[in-house]
Order: structure tokens, then C-alpha cells, then sequence
């Protein structure tokens, strides 16, 4: 019964040879990224969950996921930090609040820092 219960949850589908078949989620998750100028980013610093270590928190980016994991890779070499990124928030390793404003407004985002 369980193995039924699988199958059916992906809608019959088991294989297909059809080549231009896409799933309907891939649809969903296309988004065109917004110019810089009409993005509106919060940056804030968070510890929830974190064993009370600090991380930059950035949220409200509206673009592909390979878009936001550019803007990651940039403000991480930016601070010499790690971090990373995923549903639409990218996170900086400490506090870095200041700089990644600063680097966020040359490049024309609009920033809101809590």
C-alpha cells in the first residue's frame, strides 16, 4: 500500500521518453530577475537557530536562483565571509550589516537595514 501511495503522488508519472517533457514545478520556479534599481533588500542580523552565532541576513531578492547565488558569491568575497544562499535570502557569516549596504547601494539595490 505504501509503494501505491509514491506513485500516485507523483501523478501517475512514472518514466517518460519524451524529451520535452517539464515538470511543472520547473515552470513555477522561472523567475525573470528584477533590475537592481527596483529590488527592495532588507539586511538585518539574525541568531535564531545559529548556536547564537551571528549571521547578515539579506531577504526580498526577486530573481533565479542562479542570479542570487552571483549576488552571494559577490558579498562574500565582498567580506571575506562565507555564506550562502536559498529561497530568496542569502546569509553572511557575522556582522557585516555596514559593509554589504554600502557595496549594495554602488550597485544601485534599494536597501532597508534593520
Amino acid at each position: 500500500m505504501g509503494k501505491l501511495k509514491k506513485i500516485n503522488s507523483l501523478g501517475g508519472l512514472v518514466f517518460s521518453t519524451n524529451p520535452n517533457l517539464i515538470d511543472a514545478n520547473e515552470k513555477e520556479q522561472e523567475v525573470d530577475t528584477l533590475i537592481p534599481e527596483k529590488q527592495k533588500l532588507t539586511i538585518k542580523l539574525d541568531k535564531k537557530q545559529r548556536a547564537g552565532k551571528v549571521v547578515t541576513l539579506i531577504t526580498g531578492f526577486i530573481g533565479s536562483e542562479s542570479d542570487l547565488e552571483h549576488l552571494c558569491k559577490q558579498l562574500k568575497n565582498y567580506c571575506g565571509a562565507g555564506g550562502s544562499s536559498k529561497n530568496s535570502e542569502i546569509l553572511i557569516q557575522g556582522d557585516c550589516k555596514q559593509k554589504i549596504a554600502d557595496f549594495l547601494i554602488k550597485k544601485k539595490y534599494g536597501v532597508k537595514v534593520h
